[in-house]
């Protein structure tokens, strides 16, 4: 635009005629007014981010001049002195001056170390570590880049917050110059060697390829959409880092999600459905027993799932006198409490703790058949996953405190787990709707992952990390450990490191990557994953090298940003579709009318005409729109075609419009207008520049060209999607602000002369008409561009083997495996053969016409084969490992199964013919 004023103002003055004020002033009005639309739209919307990055800062209790003041910690400066208590983080490098009771810093965050680690005055501590214990003053030391935390983010390095815009934003860009250089230098050969055009007459054309060709608002209208989107993120509990992210979280396909406090609750709690009983106690009164034996008070996390299963805490005592309380320790490993019924005044002792020490303290009934019982019941919850704790009991018939009892008797086994959010499963359900795999990656045991991978739908084709160092075991499905990566529902016993290299080899086979994590180690994985995701509570070296930083536990809520970034990334490609087509539409268009009928469209005009535009255009940030339901990516060759057939055909309209209204008297005959008169090349501008003309293709590219944007934000009939208020609005008054401009205007400086009302409605007879097409086209090109989406969304699920046998190889994995596993990778544990006969029927009919051709071709067992169809039917089988309750079994009516029942058979058919071709 720029160059459009400089050419309005210096190069068309010439031809002994004055420069063209108009026009440049119109130009530079432009210009102020897009200004300041984008500094009031980007500072309320930056304003809005860093509101919301300011409310991720760390606060530190500081003293200055003698008074303890609360800070952020950016502004902390080495020499100030700090106070730290119970459950602060600590908030930069520091050295401890003085001590309040035993000070215990956690620093589990920074080192991995699991118990927390005494400091004691002249001690340095660090920043990001946890006060566990105690009070204390530092003196700080370092911060910012100078402090432990910030070197180790800084080792992960900084991302560029808008490269990746930038870039699509210049290709778009040059999308629309390379329109606009073949435009003018066809202009100029046509104006000044074909028809002798005077200097100043093609200049004026010059411009209106200029202003009519370049995207003016497309910077405004992406950033500002991106930090908008931004903003609405925050209100689905994920607060951003830097707005691009935005782009990056529309296209994830595989989300990596920590099991404990994302998953799961982090709360310990007892499965009282399989509670193992060894007398005639019941359930509720063992649990009793257990909580009695718990701490109320200062409770560790099993004392506490205890005693919230019992219920009312105050009544676990009720009715007893405590004589004495044995605590929890690591060399005993159980906890005991001697107690006195008030009612009968008998003492009695309950033992709670690790069942081969409580097996070993009882001496009451105790049989071997017990002892093997018992330890059936172990093995059997190990292998689900499930903790184990024993409860014994005796009486002390001396009533004694410290006499000998008559034998502890073996009561119960009580079985303790971390149980899955409420919404965990069915947000499971939703991500793969949504073409997003979830893989678990935990560093809890492998049979606890697998039981939760169960649980919620995910799977339970884990592995161990060593897996990634050992690869695949002889004989194993997978060739390589990309695919083990590749097609794995998750691992166990993972190290920050092990995360690290699983989220680079799924980004080297095509993958975005969304990571989640909360220690400081997690922070070289949080940045390489294109999508670094800081849970909540996470550490602050954790949020600083994160992308998004979540207020709030659960992975629903980043199921709910990904949705929310697909409606943010499916505005600004809806937005760029827009301005990509007006560029086309007004270049080809008046470039046609120009070399047909020496049409020369007053250039000032087309400013009036982008103006209301990109005023409208400002509101498509907040339009309402329906997220893809596929990952999404910028895909400009989709975004160029669609742009192009639009453009063209509303260029089309313009010159069939104008050449009716020339060539034919049909408007004259049914509405009773004025013909349009042609300029005789005695008088200047010879040709068709009629002013009443002008007004009337002013208004019918006006009003096609902003009527266009109805028609790229849907993705459906344009009548079925209903657009924000906003956009109606604002398209609603630019447009009678068009209207009144064409029927009254009488501007001699931009040639126009107001046409009336009938030409007005004429107009929008003719663009109402012809605008319903535009849905046709759209379908068209959806029918050719939508399945190439979704190519992208399920075959980058996969890498591209070298072979035709890796080819067949790979594509058994991902029928028969990864599709599947998601959804029915358990075994029952009951006998379902008859009620599954016929689901198990269909379905080795369908798995087994899919791997006949390529059976030798497989280095695995044939029988494999049929396990794998047995475990879609959910079957026993060995190639699975631990049984599942028998609901489970329902899971055949959930989303992952219709998932992968339609996947199948919808490749059934291609696979057999690719297989034929190899």
């Amino acid at each position: 635009m720029e160059i459009a004023a400089i050419v309005s103002i210096a190069l068309s003055n010439g031809g002994g005629e004055p420069p063209n004020w108009p026009d440049f002033v119109g130009i530079v009005l432009l210009l102020f007014v897009n200004s300041t639309i984008s500094f009031i739209e980007e500072r309320n919307a930056g304003n809005a981010v860093k509101a919301l990055q300011a409310s991720l800062a760390p606060e530190a209790k500081v003293k200055h001049n003698g008074e303890w003041k609360v800070l952020e910690a950016s502004d902390l400066v080495p020499g100030d002195i700090i106070n730290l208590k119970l459950g602060d983080v600590v908030p930069a490098d520091g050295r401890v001056i003085a001590v309040h009771g035993q000070l215990l810093m956690d620093q589990a965050a920074l080192t991995g170390e699991s118990l927390p680690v005494k400091k004691e005055v002249g001690d340095e501590i660090l920043s990001g570590v946890v006060c566990k214990q105690g009070e204390a003053q530092a003196i700080v030391i370092g911060t910012g880049k100078y402090s432990f935390m910030g070197k180790t983010i800084g080792l992960v390095g900084s991302q560029d917050d808008t490269a990746h815009l930038q870039r699509v934003m210049g290709r778009i860009g040059m999308f629309c110059i390379c329109w606009i250089a073949v435009f003018i230098i066809a202009q100029i050969l046509v104006m000044y060697v074909g028809f002798r055009y005077e200097y100043r007459r093609g200049m004026n054309n010059l411009i209106v390829a200029l202003v009519g060709g370049v995207p003016t608002a497309m910077p405004t209208v992406l950033t500002v959409t991106l930090a908008l989107g931004a903003r609405q993120l925050s209100k689905q509990k994920a607060i951003v880092t830097h707005v691009s992210v935005v782009e990056e979280l529309a296209a994830v396909t595989i989300l990596c999600s920590d099991k404990t406090g994302t998953l799961t609750l982090n709360k310990l709690v007892i499965d009282r459905q399989t509670l193992k009983q060894y007398s005639d106690i019941e359930p509720d009164d063992i649990i009793h027993y257990a909580a009695m034996a718990s701490r109320t008070e200062h409770q560790d996390a099993i004392d506490a799932c205890i005693t919230e299963a019992f219920g009312d805490i105050k009544k676990i005592r009720e009715g007893i006198e405590e004589l004495h309380f044995k605590p929890f320790n690591p060399i005993d490993k159980r906890t005991a409490i001697t107690y006195r019924t008030i009612s009968d005044g008998k003492v009695h002792r309950i033992s709670k703790g690790m069942s081969r020490i409580i097996l070993e303290l009882c001496t009451r009934d105790k049989t071997e058949e017990l002892i093997e019982q018992l330890q059936n019941d172990v093995n059997e919850f190990a292998e689900r996953g499930l903790r184990s704790l024993a409860v014994a009991i005796e009486d002390v018939p001396s009533g004694d405190v410290d006499g000998i009892g008559n034998g502890f008797k073996l009561i119960g086994l009580l079985p303790i787990y971390d149980p899955s959010r409420n919404d965990t499963k069915e947000t499971i359900d939703r991500a793969i709707e949504l073409g997003v795999k979830v893989k678990m990656v935990t560093g809890d045991q492998l049979a606890i992952a697998k039981e939760t991978g169960r649980r919620l739908g995910i799977g339970d084709n884990m592995f161990l990390s060593k897996v990634l160092k050992d690869g695949p075991s002889q004989g194993s499905v997978y060739q390589d450990i990309d695919d083990l990566i590749l097609h794995a529902d998750g691992f166990a016993g993972v190290y920050p490191e092990h995360k690290y290299e699983i989220v680079e080899r799924l980004q080297n086979m095509g993958h975005m990557i969304a990571m989640t994590g909360d220690g400081v180690n997690d922070a070289p994985a949080l940045k390489k994953a294109n999508v670094g995701i800081a849970v909540a509570d996470a550490s602050d070296a954790a949020r600083s090298a994160a992308d998004i930083v979540l207020t709030e536990p659960g992975l629903s809520v980043v199921i709910e940003a990904i949705l929310s970034a697909r409606k943010i990334f499916q505005c600004m490609r809806n937005y760029s579709v827009y301005t990509s087509s007006m560029t086309v539409h007004l270049l080809v268009g008046y470039s046609v009318l120009l070399f047909a009928f020496q049409f020369d469209f007053p250039s000032f005009m087309l400013l009036v005409l982008t103006l209301l535009n990109n005023a409208t255009m400002m509101t498509i940030s907040k339009d309402r729109v329906d997220p893809s339901p596929y990952p999404t990516r910028w895909l400009l060759s989709d975004v160029f075609v669609h742009a192009s057939v639009y453009g063209i055909y509303s260029a089309i309209l313009t010159v069939t419009f104008f050449i009716i209204i020339i060539k034919t008297s049909f408007f004259q005959d049914k509405f009773g207008v004025e013909k349009i008169q042609y300029r005789s090349l005695d008088g200047p501008n010879p040709g068709w520049n009629d002013p009443v003309l002008n007004s009337i293709i002013y208004l019918q590219s006006s009003v096609m060209s902003q009527a266009l944007i109805f028609i790229t934000r849907s993705r459906t009939f344009f009548f079925l999607d209903r657009p924000s208020f906003m956009l109606i609005f604002a398209f609603t008054i630019a447009q009678i602000i068009a209207t009144v401009i064409a029927v009254y205007a009488n501007w001699g400086f931009a040639s126009v002369t107001g046409c009336g009302w009938t030409w007005a409605g004429i107009v929008w007879i003719w663009n109402i008409i012809w605008f319903f097409p535009f849905d046709l086209i759209k379908s068209a090109l959806a029918a050719y561009f939508e399945p190439k989406k979704k190519l992208v969304s399920e075959e980058i699920l996969q890498s591209q083997p070298s072979t035709p046998e890796q080819r067949i190889r790979r594509k058994h994995m991902i029928a028969a495996q990864k599709e599947s596993s998601s959804s029915v990778q358990r075994r029952s544990s009951t006998s379902s053969d008859e009620r599954n006969s016929t689901v198990e029927d269909s379905i080795v009919e369908a798995v087994g016409k899919y791997f006949s051709p390529h059976t030798n071709h497989l280095s695995t067992p044939q029988y494999q084969r049929r396990s794998l169809a047995r475990r879609l039917a959910g079957k026993n089988d060995n190639f699975c490992g631990v049984s599942t309750d028998p609901d489970d079994l329902k899971r055949f009516s959930s989303v992952q199964t219709r998932h992968a029942s339609k996947l199948l058979k919808a490749r059934e058919k291609r696979f057999e013919d690719r297989a034929t071709s190899f």
